[in-house]
């Protein structure tokens, strides 16, 4: 045992605070972040000091064993403790996502191309003439309108070559963009198009949101692939690492569809799930809350779920080169509470899976 942990110790046995554990580790600004441990509340059932670094993060709910605080504004990547009765405890490292495009309105994941640029959508509410409906963000970060003329842009997919697809939920389309930002119509009259998702084959697959799952060939024909529920939104879709289907919805559920189409509930009980990607070893991970908690959760392939980001808003998220992802967020309360939504980096150890099938 080190000075330091003798010292820590023996603040322990003066009731000192301690934290055996920060979960997740990994947050946005205003996530719920859960700390574990003991002395966590000071006499007097005063509320405990919890300090990212030179700021304050609220207090919702706290105890002498364990705490929920919430990330502060300013907050960056480093320690957190916790402060009672004059102790100060050990500290634990949490990591922070960096903002790096404001002012957007993506509904689903953003999408990197194979240079590592960064697309999202100014989707809008239905029917909404934005000035700008796709914008790009390079990989030093700076942003420039897109794709201008589309209406409702929901998701965004790139094909083997690079070559990208916008699907827009006003008029059931999905449109081929060119790297000039013009576009064109791949494919129409599929109800509400929302999420879109390429297989190995480069088949593009579009989710309805009455239920429908539409699979358009490189000829261009279109046909149903499968159907979910009438109370489903097919609406954000991920392939596997073995080429199975994920859908997600306005629902507790993340439903799994094999390549013969036949449904079947992978995941039940997550709170309105959405974008979704997968890592190189077959876990998922989607934009939903769990046990009350919004952020980023992982499924491994046997079912079992943790949070493993914390963040309000968040919509959903791709991986991207280096071991980092890219988290988009939108805000509930629209422009007249502030930036309808965003996009950030958090630098996590996870390899993604391509999002470009090969």
């Amino acid at each position: 045992m080190g000075f330091s942990d003798r010292i820590l110790g023996r603040k322990n046995l003066n009731g000192g605070p301690r934290i055996e554990m920060v979960t997740p580790s990994l947050a946005l600004t205003g996530g719920e972040l859960r700390i574990i441990g003991s002395g966590l509340r000071p006499h007097e059932l005063h509320r405990p000091k919890v300090k990212f670094g030179e700021f304050e993060g609220s207090i919702v709910v706290s105890s002498d064993g364990f705490l929920v605080t919430r990330v502060p504004e300013g907050a960056t990547s480093g320690p957190v403790v916790v402060a009672t009765d004059g102790h100060v405890s050990n500290p634990q490292t949490v990591k922070v996502a960096v903002p790096i495009a404001e002012n957007l309105h993506p509904v689903t994941n953003p999408a990197l191309d194979p240079e590592g640029n960064i697309y999202v959508t100014f989707s809008g509410s239905r029917g909404q003439k934005v000035p700008v409906a796709v914008y790009k963000i390079d990989t030093n970060y700076n942003i420039k309108p897109f794709v201008v003329e589309m209406m409702n842009p929901t998701s965004i997919a790139f094909d083997r070559e690079g070559q990208m697809y916008v699907s827009s939920r006003l008029d059931g389309a999905v449109y081929r963009v060119a790297p000039n930002g013009t576009m064109t119509t791949y494919a129409e009259g599929m109800g509400v198009a929302t999420g879109i998702a390429f297989d190995r084959e480069q088949s593009l697959y579009v989710g309805d949101r009455n239920g429908t799952i539409f699979k358009i060939g490189r000829d261009q024909q279109v046909f149903v692939f499968a159907t979910l529920e009438l109370s489903v939104s097919a609406y954000h879709l991920a392939f596997s690492p073995e080429g199975d289907l994920f859908v997600t919805g306005p629902t507790d559920r993340v439903y799994k569809v094999d390549p013969n189409g036949t449904v079947s509930t992978f995941y039940k009980g997550l709170g309105r799930p959405q974008g979704l990607a997968f890592d190189v070893d077959g876990n998922l991970y989607v934009a939903a809350s769990l046990s009350g908690t919004r952020g980023i959760v992982k499924i491994a392939p046997d079912g079992l779920a943790n949070l493993e980001v914390a963040g309000q808003g968040l919509v959903g998220l791709a991986f991207a080169p280096g071991r980092s992802v890219i988290l988009a967020t939108t805000n509930p309360g629209g422009t007249a509470s502030g930036s309808p939504g965003a996009v950030h980096h958090l630098s996590w150890d996870i390899q993604g899976l391509p999002l470009i099938p090969e």
